[in-house]
């Protein structure tokens, strides 16, 4: 498995002229060094650590032996007022860290001793509508740009020594309600990206721009009856109009594509999640509602959908669809297999062929599944409990209300969880919790929220919210958990040195054996970690970073759950790790 990976990128590399055309050498990365970052531990291209974001690294001088002896090497503070969210994952380049913050803020840092270069702050206008805290999770680099998104739907490439700003790209329009929140993937010397506002009635869109100018390529709409585009020109409906909604409800069908995708070089395709079908009020569109809580196989070079897989069809709890699709390698029942996998809100760890969507497999991964009892294993489709969907409203007063589990937050919800190329297991950053759900009356009004619901999360177990569980994505099997008190909220990063590292709200990074699970070390950041945590070597010393920061939906939407918490501190700052000598 392990020999596969490599040998796949590292003959990508070398064919690095087929991919792209390349950038000078002195310019920075070139979109093959990108699909190769997963082999040079020296540095850190990309969100994911790799086109596949298997989240792993083969550095091994950190590991369950001495990881005892992890102390930090410096921490860099963000600064200001604008301190809480703090979702980003770090990129780290020719003795820069880069990283962004809350409010559309990107930072250049020096990484051997934190001091800060530059700073670029996006000039928000006054009418943004982010559902979900004011949260960014990173960046992209390319040549001598980094590009991120920002909260008024924006697309901006900085000179990454200088901070300046290079190209600034409208996305879509804030005020209909689309925001962008997603780290950008850079694919052929394209920069691809998604939306966010599924709250607001918006259309889920995937965008491929030119990396050097930000002109548009290809876009693809994720809700059915909506034109496609490549090079300028209508490139096909997606899907078939009305085939799967009622009336008009396709033209404010949400599946906002907010968390970003995948890519897999040998299919050629991305693969992004979509979120939930607008508005929650599910009896207002009966059917399907494709394409959203779906994975989305698209061709890279066309923005054509490939394949789909949708995991909760009519939706009806904002159980969402947009987590990562994670590829890797598996010989199941012995038979070699290129697959994908993906911990979905809903409360199911799936595995899917990924050359083609086939189900393959889906188990529980979390406490309880209360809407649902498993999955159809010949048609993939969930086991509806159809007493537990929320109610019709009668007339002007809200439907009967539904105790659900897990929450809308979902079993798991934006934090990325990783693969350990060396125990073939998945780490998933899970939450335990319920909630109290109805349904309201609502109509679609531009730049008004459209949910038709309201809810109230509780918890559903004394001991905690959160766990970390190790999966086996060939038996569907939790291998170890660990239990949290508060909700996980932040990614996951795992290494050759037999290690898992994640950050909770409490605010501190641990270290877990990956074998076990058993905690070996933490660290206490002053205030709660919810980024994603990297590794890399410098000057032979092997570094591990994570961003420090309480926020994002759970102070903002968690009910009971936010009140028990509401004491953890907000904050900003880069904490980065490294051996005691």
């Amino acid at each position: 498995m392990k020999g596969t990976y490599t040998s796949l990128f590292a003959a990508l590399a070398l064919a690095g002229t087929a991919l792209a055309s390349p950038v000078a050498a002195e310019e920075g990365p070139t979109s093959a060094d990108i699909v190769n970052d997963a082999n040079t531990p020296g540095d850190v291209l990309s969100y994911g650590l790799g086109p596949w974001q298997q989240r792993y690294s083969p550095l091994k001088e950190v590991n369950s032996d001495n990881v005892t002896k992890l102390v930090p090497a410096y921490a860099a503070s963000l600064g200001g007022e604008k301190q809480r969210g703090q979702e980003s994952q770090p990129l780290v380049y020719d003795g820069m860290i880069y990283v962004t913050g809350s409010y559309s803020r990107l930072f250049a840092f020096d990484a051997k001793t934190g001091e800060k270069v530059w700073e670029y702050d996006a000039r928000l206008p006054d009418g943004i509508m982010p559902c979900c805290d004011v949260v960014n999770r990173g960046a992209a680099i390319h040549g001598n740009k980094v590009i991120f998104a920002t909260l008024d739907a924006h697309l901006v490439a900085l000179d990454r020594k200088t901070g300046k700003v290079i190209w600034n790209k409208k996305i879509a329009d804030y005020q209909a309600g689309y925001s962008a929140t997603a780290a950008p993937i850079i694919v052929k010397d394209m920069v691809i990206t998604g939306n966010s506002g599924g709250e607001f009635g918006v259309i889920g869109a995937v965008q491929a721009r030119n990396v050097d100018t930000g002109e548009l390529i290809w876009e693809r709409p994720v809700i059915e009856g909506h034109m496609g585009t490549l090079n300028g020109q209508p490139n096909g409906i997606t899907g078939k109009t009305n085939a799967t909604w009622p009336g008009d409800m396709w033209k404010t069908g949400g599946g906002a594509t907010w968390l970003g995708g995948t890519y897999d070089p040998g299919t050629n395709m991305v693969y992004f999640g979509t979120g939930n079908p607008a508005p929650w009020n599910s009896h207002l569109r009966p059917g399907d509602n494709l394409y959203t809580s779906s994975t989305l196989a698209i061709d890279a070079d066309t923005g054509v959908i490939k394949w789909h897989y949708q995991t909760t069809p009519h939706d009806g709890w904002d159980f969402d669809g947009v987590n990562e699709f994670i590829p890797f390698d598996a010989t199941i029942n012995g038979k070699a297999m290129k697959l994908g996998a993906k911990a979905d809100r809903n409360g199911y760890f799936y595995v899917l062929d990924r050359t083609n969507g086939k189900f393959i497999s889906a188990n529980k991964f979390v406490m309880e599944t209360t809407w649902a009892n498993g999955i159809n294993p010949k048609t993939g489709r969930p086991n509806y409990n159809d007493a537990n969907r929320p109610g019709a409203p009668d007339g002007a007063e809200k439907g009967s209300v539904v105790f659900a589990s897990p929450s809308f937050l979902g079993g798991k919800n934006w934090m990325p969880m990783a693969y350990s190329q060396d125990t073939g297991l998945f780490y998933v950053p899970s939450n335990d919790w319920g909630m109290d759900i109805w349904n309201e009356p609502i109509a679609y009004k531009k730049g008004a929220a459209y949910l038709g619901a309201g809810f109230t999360i509780k918890p559903i177990a004394e001991d905690h919210i959160g766990a970390l569980r190790a999966m086996d994505p060939k038996t569907g099997k939790i291998v170890w958990e660990y239990k949290n008190p508060a909700p996980l909220w932040g990614g996951v990063l795992t290494t050759g040195g037999n290690l898992v590292f994640t950050g909770t709200p409490e605010g501190y990074l641990k270290a877990f054996d990956a074998k076990t699970g058993k905690e070996l070390w933490k660290f206490n950041t002053g205030s709660g970690v919810v980024g994603s945590p990297i590794t890399w070597t410098q000057d032979g010393e092997q570094y591990i970073a994570v961003m420090s920061g309480w926020g994002g939906a759970v102070p903002l939407w968690g009910g009971e759950v936010a009140k028990t918490f509401k004491e953890i501190s907000q904050g900003g700052s880069l904490w980065v790790f490294k051996l005691a000598k």
